[in-house]
């Protein structure tokens, strides 16, 4: 298959959207498209889309912007400047100033740039002490993108919130001086929107100096569920594969941290293809998705996913929160009700499944994980922990908040039994990651 994309620029050439969508519909993917990002591709179209279920079909949630993914106002906004017929500088102010106010930068990732020398390394975050997160400036954009994606400030033109990095050496070099990092994770954007010769300018300096504490190489991707392609007929998809096969020759683990955010993901032929392909590399798939509304927010789609992933070989790993960046007054799905529908969708998978771990909230302190709902002396409370923290020693540290069936992120939650405040809200110290 020949890869198609489609923007706000062309999205009425989408013969689906003309023969399925009312003009109501199209206006509101035009205003909310102008404000967040929008790209999809003709396999996504073509093949995941149920365009007979529109617009409650997930994948067309999951890639087509929606009227409810801005508020009121800041649709009203935006839709009384575009109704002028401005030029782009008028129409991109508005849209940034909308922008800065949606949280573009969550969970305190600015704070996570680390420096080397006194130079500020802008593609890299360095956060929990074991892994690091580096920004290749080759792979800052996506085969389709997420209308919930927690990174969408990397798609809208805005350079100054943009993380991004070309210099291999400088990750290198770091590297070097932080023996205790040995999980490199590749992410963006989409690593795998590079080719493979692109990849491998980064992929060969970093085997090449033979950093021994550097144990795993991760690869953060959508590309199975949008371009499963991408591993079948592209030009170099075998040479994709051989570099894949390159890292695990050289003592590394490599492993795919791949987005799956609903069943029919899994379903296509080629996805199931590109699945098996990468695997005979050595290379592992790990899967991830937060949990959302109009998506995935019901138990029988979750375990219907971790059972399919696990047929093909995957091993399931995180059912997050989604993060309170973009949309999410849109997709949020209370704490309790995340809870719930992760426990009823892992407890009819078997032991090999029950390897994911959720509902998880990356916040600022960490990702705090959500155990359960229970009584404690008499008080409603939730039970959480870190599974990481920007102290090491907050892991795995249980704590308690107040119940409140209304919050959906960490800030919204409260110290259980008459506390003033958690035990992490006093900042970080002792052993922990400090980047500036």
């Amino acid at each position: 298959m020949k890869y198609r994309v489609y923007s706000l620029r062309n999205f009425r050439k989408i013969d689906q959207v003309q023969k399925y969508l009312s003009d109501g519909e199209k206006h509101a993917i035009e205003v909310v498209g102008n404000v967040l990002p929008f790209k999809v591709n003709n396999y996504v179209i073509d093949e995941l889309i149920d365009w007979s279920d529109i617009p409650n079909d997930p994948l067309f949630q999951l890639t087509f912007p929606q009227r409810g993914m801005l508020s009121d106002d800041h649709f009203a906004r935006m839709e009384s400047v575009l109704r002028r017929s401005p030029g782009k500088a008028e129409i991109a102010a508005v849209a940034n100033e909308i922008r800065f106010e949606l949280n573009p930068h969550p969970a305190g990732q600015q704070d996570n740039v680390p420096e080397l020398d006194g130079v500020k390394l802008t593609g890299i975050q360095h956060k929990y002490r074991e892994t690091l997160l580096f920004f290749p400036s080759n792979g800052q954009t996506c085969h389709a993108y997420c209308t919930f994606c927690f990174r969408w400030p990397q798609f809208v033109g805005m350079d100054e919130m943009k993380f991004a990095m070309r210099e291999t050496e400088l990750l290198t070099a770091y590297l070097q001086e932080h023996p205790e990092v040995s999980d490199v994770l590749f992410t963006g954007g989409d690593p795998m929107v590079m080719s493979a010769k692109n990849f491998s300018n980064y992929i060969d300096p970093l085997l090449a100096a033979d950093i021994e504490s550097l144990r795993t190489i991760r690869i953060g991707t959508k590309s199975l569920s949008y371009w499963p392609y991408k591993f079948l007929t592209d030009k170099d998809a075998d040479d994709m594969l051989r570099l894949f096969e390159k890292i695990v020759k050289s003592g590394r683990h490599l492993a795919l941290m791949a987005h799956f955010n609903h069943p029919n993901e899994l379903k296509t032929e080629a996805v199931q293809k590109a699945v098996r392909r990468i695997l005979g590399t050595g290379a592992q798939i790990r899967t991830q998705s937060p949990v959302m509304k109009y998506i995935n927010d019901d138990s029988a789609a979750w375990t219907e996913m971790w059972r399919e992933q696990l047929k093909l070989g995957c091993i399931p790993y995180y059912m997050f929160v989604a993060r309170d960046t973009g949309a999410q007054n849109y997709f949020a799905v209370e704490l309790d009700k995340a809870w719930r529908i992760y426990r009823e969708g892992v407890k009819r998978v078997s032991g090999i499944g029950r390897t994911v771990r959720g509902p998880s909230m990356s916040a600022d302190p960490g990702k705090v994980h959500i155990l359960g709902v229970t009584d404690v002396n008499n008080e409603k409370v939730f039970v959480l922990q870190f599974i990481q923290g920007r102290n090491p020693d907050w892991v795995y540290k249980p704590f308690f908040a107040r119940y409140d069936p209304d919050a959906v992120w960490l800030d919204d939650l409260e110290p259980a039994f008459d506390k003033d405040e958690f035990f992490f809200d006093q900042g970080v110290d002792g052993d922990a990651v400090l980047v500036h």
